[in-house]
């Protein structure tokens, strides 16, 4: 999505742009929520501002679109600023898989869930902590993040049982949601107790006893940002170098 958006924006604009994310999703990872920033000439603004989402509309793949653009406050970071990111990942223990015309966006599990035992281990699994078993490292960014929500939901639709995790986090390091997720697939198959993934947070490293779950069945769904006059002061405290919880 987004070399795509910064090509059009190119050459709609004819100028350089650096377009930021909130936060760049694995491949095949769907988002309806994204949010990005990028700086520009004041007279392109006044020029083409009014005219760049029906402008781009034209440009863009069929599967990228751009709902708004507005001009931020000048504090405005779409990735250091956010408050919160929220996910949501989809799978269906139906025993005929997914519907088909939702089969790109859910996962089909072979195996009956037990939910119950989903809801316990994601519970366990909220606050601050490192999640280093969970994520894969890169180099300089820490793996210390606040889980804020992991709840499974039965989604409102049928027929067939179509589960949802809603996963919020002030930031989530790479593959890291999926990982929790396919945690969280093991336990509801029985193949490891409620309180196993909780166990591989005393972790320095990445677990490799995780199976990391499909990428379609995620989608970023919202970021969410402070009010303007805080924007400045959530980007700064973002920035900080995080140092793992106490005990």
């Amino acid at each position: 999505m987004q070399g795509v958006l910064t090509e059009a924006l190119a050459r709609v604009t004819r100028v350089d742009v650096a377009l930021t994310v909130a936060g760049r999703t694995d491949a095949g990872v769907h988002a309806f929520g994204q949010v990005a920033h990028l700086d520009l000439p004041v007279e392109v603004w006044d020029t083409l501002g009014a005219s760049l989402v029906r402008r781009l509309s034209g440009l863009l793949p069929g599967d990228v679109r751009l709902r708004a653009i507005s001009r931020a406050h000048p504090s405005f970071d779409a990735r250091f600023g956010a408050l919160r990111r929220r996910y949501v990942y989809r799978v269906t223990d139906a025993p005929w898989g997914a519907e088909p015309l939702r089969r790109r966006d859910t996962l089909a599990w072979p195996r009956v869930l037990d939910l119950d035992a989903m809801r316990s281990a994601g519970e366990q699994l909220l606050g601050e902590h490192d999640f280093a078993a969970f994520c894969r490292r890169r180099e300089g960014a820490t793996t210390i993040r606040a889980l804020e929500e992991f709840r499974w939901e039965v989604a409102p639709e049928g027929p067939g049982r179509v589960l949802e995790a809603h996963l919020a986090a002030d930031a989530f390091c790479h593959s890291m949601v999926r990982s929790l997720i396919g945690a969280l697939l093991a336990v509801g198959e029985g193949r490891h107790p409620a309180s196993w993934p909780a166990s591989l947070l005393r972790r320095a490293d990445r677990a490799g006893n995780i199976t990391v779950a499909p990428p379609h069945g995620l989608t970023l769904v919202s970021v969410e940002y402070p009010p303007d006059d805080e924007l400045a002061a959530r980007t700064e405290l973002t920035r900080r170098v995080r140092i793992a919880p106490g005990p």
